[in-house]
């Protein structure tokens, strides 16, 4: 029964990494991309960008939250 736990923790941060990692990139890219074809409006760009980029943070902590949730249980 730990072995399938301990599999399940790894699976949970795994996933909201690789996940978080491809949202981040994503965004980041888009965002450089949006500033380059309009500088003027970089400075709400980059604000937008810092909240949605903490917002996915947040969801990759959950990830390792669930983790150390399920660590305890063995």
């Amino acid at each position: 029964m730990g072995g399938t736990v301990a599999i399940g923790a790894a699976m949970s941060v795994a996933i909201s990494g690789f996940g978080g990692s491809l949202g981040m990139g994503s965004l980041g890219g888009k965002a450089m991309e949006s500033i380059a074809r309009q500088p003027e409006v970089a400075e709400q760009v980059r604000t937008l960008l810092f909240i949605t980029l903490a917002f996915i943070e947040t969801l990759t902590i959950y990830g390792l939250l669930i983790a150390f949730m399920l660590v305890g249980k063995i």
